[in-house]
């Protein structure tokens, strides 16, 4: 009898223990520039050992990580398209919002520019050159944040781009590593976020020709799931999450975020947001 009680004692404790290792973790759906850039890989083993607390990151262009908290299968989104995300916690999906980091997009292409944009400082204006030329330009067409920053040029621009499409637009469904890939490979235009252009290695022949226009900022915000609306967020676990994001600490944990010396993101939690 002693025997049995000791097995299953053991048992209960490993139990228990599988137990409060699964409540020590939360699920973050973010976009996979936060995560293809590397920034992830930096800063959440510094969240981790700070407070015990694992973290999986679900990376999917922004309206999917959306959806995703839509469902209730994240406990944390983390996201970079203002008016989406203002959208989302107007529904009472999550929130409140918090700003965390900014960087910009910047409009690569190949070193022959066939549409002539190189230098350009107005992006609407580069993407009418690029129309007009009919010149090759790859589009996440994810319905990412990215993809929803470059429809919004599009816009500006007064170009319809889908009368282009499967000619000289051509949208590949995927995030922003695999959009870059295909832009290398058949030397075309592309819209991408600085973060992950810095860490992409296959450049091949595309370099940066348009950047340092304002319409080309960045935000990104997060914001917890309702536990509301959804009972099973960690809503405890996750708002830590946000704490640290938006603290001192994780600030700097941001900030320090560096490839070949050249910082990805900017922190400005407790700065006014441009724009606003």
């Amino acid at each position: 009898m002693p025997i049995l009680r000791r097995v299953l004692l053991a048992a209960f404790l490993a139990w228990a223990g599988m137990a409060t290792a699964q409540e020590r973790s939360i699920t973050v759906a973010s976009t996979t520039s936060t995560e293809q850039s590397g920034l992830f890989s930096h800063i959440l083993p510094l969240f981790t050992q700070a407070s015990g607390i694992a973290v999986r990151v679900v990376a999917l262009g922004t309206g999917q990580a959306l959806d995703v908290g839509r469902r209730g299968d994240a406990d944390v989104v983390f996201v970079h398209d203002r008016a989406a995300e203002q959208r989302f916690v107007a529904e009472g999906f999550g929130g409140p919002r918090r700003r965390v980091m900014y960087n910009d997009f910047v409009l690569v292409g190949p070193a022959t520019d066939p549409a002539g944009i190189a230098g350009l400082t107005d992006s609407t204006a580069a993407l009418q050159r690029i129309a007009v030329a009919r010149a090759p330009f790859i589009s996440r067409g994810d319905r990412s944040g990215t993809h929803a920053a470059e429809l919004r040029l599009w816009q500006m621009a007064g170009v319809d781009p889908v009368s282009g499409r499967g000619q000289w637009y051509r949208e590949v469904g995927q995030g922003m590593g695999p959009a870059l890939n295909t832009a290398a490979a058949q030397n075309a235009y592309l819209l991408a976020d600085r973060g992950t252009w810095l860490s992409f290695r296959n450049r091949q022949e595309l370099k940066i020709l348009v950047e340092g226009d304002a319409r080309l900022f960045n935000q990104y915000g997060v914001m917890l799931v309702n536990p509301q609306r959804h009972p099973g967020v960690k809503a405890a676990e996750g708002q830590r999450f946000i704490d640290w994001l938006v603290s001192p600490a994780g600030q700097a944990a941001i900030a320090a975020y560096k490839i070949s010396g050249e910082q990805l993101f900017f922190p400005n939690a407790d700065k006014p947001e441009p724009g606003a």
